[in-house]
């Protein structure tokens, strides 16, 4: 069974199974897990007025808030990331070369962030980034590239001949033929 936090819906179930007096196990099978989740659940998330769906859901939360992360984009680390992007070096090529030299491991997005935020802090490295926070458009399937090829003629309007490829050209081979005899012409 893999791991799956409790949203708020579960958190209610469990505060509700509880007051009628159901098990532990009996709620961990209802709601498809396993009961040392539901007992610890009720253990960590209990005040003096036993347990509560919403406060339960907000000392998780702050669990989650407030747990340590680990912190990847140290001092250091920045320090080789300005210089990179100083020779205008994309976050791709830097995340790249310091995973092959196995420095540390980012996600080039981390590398990106790092430049907005020294952008707000009224640094210029965004101005070495090829693009400058372009916002990046679609080529395929815009509003003003609909009409598709000018002066077409649908494929319901064509001769029937051209249906048998009775005629010279009807053929894909033919009309390229056709052009490479008129332009050696």
């Amino acid at each position: 069974m893999s791991y799956k936090h409790l949203c708020p819906e579960d958190r209610y179930y469990i505060e509700i199974e509880l007051k009628n007096g159901t098990s532990h196990n009996k709620i961990a099978k209802s709601l498809g897990r396993s009961q040392s989740n539901i007992s610890r659940e009720i253990k960590r998330n209990t005040g003096l007025k036993g347990y509560r769906h919403k406060q339960a859901d907000r000392f998780a939360q702050t669990r989650h808030k407030n747990k340590p992360k680990e912190v990847k984009l140290m001092e250091d680390i920045q320090l080789i990331i300005n210089a990179h992007i100083e020779e205008d070096w994309s976050p791709e090529q830097i995340a790249g070369r310091l995973k092959h030299d196995e420095v540390v491991s980012l996600h080039h997005e981390t590398i990106y962030q790092h430049i907005l935020k020294d952008k707000k802090a009224g640094g210029e490295l965004y101005k070495h980034l090829r693009h400058q926070n372009k916002t990046y458009r679609k080529r395929y399937g815009s509003a003003h590239n609909r009409t598709g090829i000018p002066n077409r003629v649908d494929i319901e309007e064509r001769p029937e001949a051209a249906n048998n490829r009775e005629r010279v050209g009807d053929w894909e081979a033919d009309t390229i033929s056709e052009k490479i005899i008129k332009e050696r012409l």
